[in-house]
């Protein structure tokens, strides 16, 4: 007999849930091999008849906010990404690279919210419950109210939060737990659906919050199925170089508020802190200046940190010279390099060695770092320092034209409530803090004119003081 359309066999992606009759090797989706599998015959089409309403929908403005307030975790930071602290029935997915400190974050927070007389269960997937001790006694997260599980079964945490009945929930990690219900290993696509589908439920009924921590693949993307992201209300990202010790939080996706902001930790033996001014990570104190060092302001979503950029040049020994950034972006420290050589007459720059870099791992990519970027190669090819106190901050183009950027006066605010005096921006910028010395530049010729030996080329750079009459302010 021919077997029926129900009777076929289907095939799905385990990693991205594309569907099939038949088998591939390789998903045309999204390019994984050996993830398509057998899910047996093809559902049948049903319909759902409606059923008695049990919660009548209400006028929107008689719903009752108070209950859902945010309650603040106890690290300002993390409540300034969150936008105030974690809701009640909301799910986080907190997700960052190995040894990035995700879990001492999170057991920091534990132990805050548990120290305020709520309840707070922490589920551990990839550790025993003695490691987690360990790190606990070395940060002194040690309360009462703060429950420790060692499970990687769905069946066992969800009889875990009937007992403990905690109000925050920290399962660390999604990736471990399985579902005995489910077939697949950890990790997989129907496991991680399934888990996360249930710890959600739960929160959504009990009124208790939820941080799950994730795993990310080698291109820094979460694991598992895009679907993860699209269920929980925030998805937050722990970033920072293994071998500093600052990190950041920087929000992806918030219901409850913007996705603008990050969040500054410094990372030591003792646990993590809140760092609510890290621009001193940043900057390298000296009694004077040195050549090939510039100050420039960069914006982590809405906070301005001030960061140093180094750079060296040296005589190269070999036909084709080195180029070497860290924490700078090395195609457009090229492209700076080249309009160095075209646009500012400096010809020494094609010859030698090169390496720039940042101080504190910070990571600079947004363009307004190009003006700081290009005065530290010119001030190291000159081995003439610039000013003291002096930040720049503006985009070089290929034309040597110094472009506005956004967010210049908070930039500015910045740079001189920490003590800077003076500051090169593009022409136009608007207001500046009152007493500081600002010098509006439009192309990459009038801002090498601030090293008193470099190529003198254009006009000389327009300099304003503030307080001025608003249609006075350029000279």
């Amino acid at each position: 007999m021919a077997r029926s359309k129900s009777d076929r066999p289907s095939y799905r992606c385990t990693e991205c849930g594309w569907s099939t009759a038949k088998w591939l090797g390789r998903c045309p989706e999204c390019h994984a091999w050996g993830t398509v599998e057998e899910v047996g015959g093809a559902p049948a089409v049903r319909t759902t008849a409606a059923a008695r309403v049990v919660n009548p929908a209400l006028p929107i403005g008689q719903v009752d906010g108070r209950q859902v307030a945010a309650r603040s975790t106890g690290v300002p930071e993390l409540d300034r990404v969150l936008g105030g602290g974690l809701v009640p029935g909301a799910v986080a997915l907190l997700a960052g690279e190995p040894g990035v400190g995700k879990s001492t974050l999170l057991l920091d927070v534990a132990a805050k919210a548990a120290s305020a007389q709520r309840p707070t269960l922490y589920v551990t997937g990839e550790e025993s419950a003695g490691q987690v001790r360990l790190r606990a006694d070395r940060i002194g997260a040690l309360d009462d109210h703060l429950f420790l599980a060692a499970e990687t079964d769905l069946s066992a945490i969800l009889a875990q939060l009937d007992a403990v009945r905690p109000a925050l929930l920290i399962m660390d990690s999604v990736q471990t737990v399985a579902s005995p219900e489910v077939d697949g290993a950890p990790g997989g696509m129907a496991q991680v659906r399934e888990v996360a589908g249930a710890l959600i439920r739960a929160s959504k009924e009990r009124a208790m919050s939820t941080i799950l921590v994730g795993h990310v693949t080698k291109d820094g993307a979460i694991a598992g199925p895009r679907l993860l992201e699209h269920l929980v209300d925030v998805v937050l990202h722990f970033e920072g170089d293994r071998h500093a010790r600052l990190r950041l939080v920087r929000g992806v996706k918030n219901r409850y508020g913007a996705t603008d902001e990050v969040g500054c930790f410094e990372l030591h033996d003792e646990g993590i802190t809140s760092l609510a001014d890290p621009s001193g990570l940043f900057l390298t104190r000296r009694a004077e200046p040195v050549p090939g060092t510039c100050l420039t302001v960069t914006l982590e979503g809405r906070r301005p940190l001030v960061a140093e950029v180094q750079a060296l040049t040296v005589d190269s020994q070999i036909p084709s010279p080195r180029r070497t950034t860290s924490g700078l972006e090395t195609s457009r420290v090229s492209m700076i390099l080249a309009v160095l050589e075209q646009r500012g007459q400096i010809s020494a720059l094609g010859k030698n060695d090169i390496y720039t870099a940042t101080v504190g791992g910070v990571r600079l990519g947004e363009p307004a770092a190009d003006l700081a970027i290009a005065l530290s190669l010119a001030s190291a090819a000159g081995d003439i320092p610039l000013p003291k106190n002096l930040v720049a901050v503006g985009e070089v183009g290929l034309a040597g034209e110094v472009r506005r950027v956004t967010g210049v006066q908070r930039r500015l605010a910045e740079a001189h409530r920490l003590g800077f005096t003076h500051a090169l921006v593009p022409a136009d910028s608007g207001d500046v803090p009152p007493g500081m010395r600002v010098l509006e530049v439009a192309d990459i010729g009038e801002a090498l004119r601030v090293l008193p030996s470099a190529p003198r080329r254009s006009r000389a750079p327009r300099a304003r003081t503030e307080p001025e009459p608003a249609n006075e302010s350029r000279r």
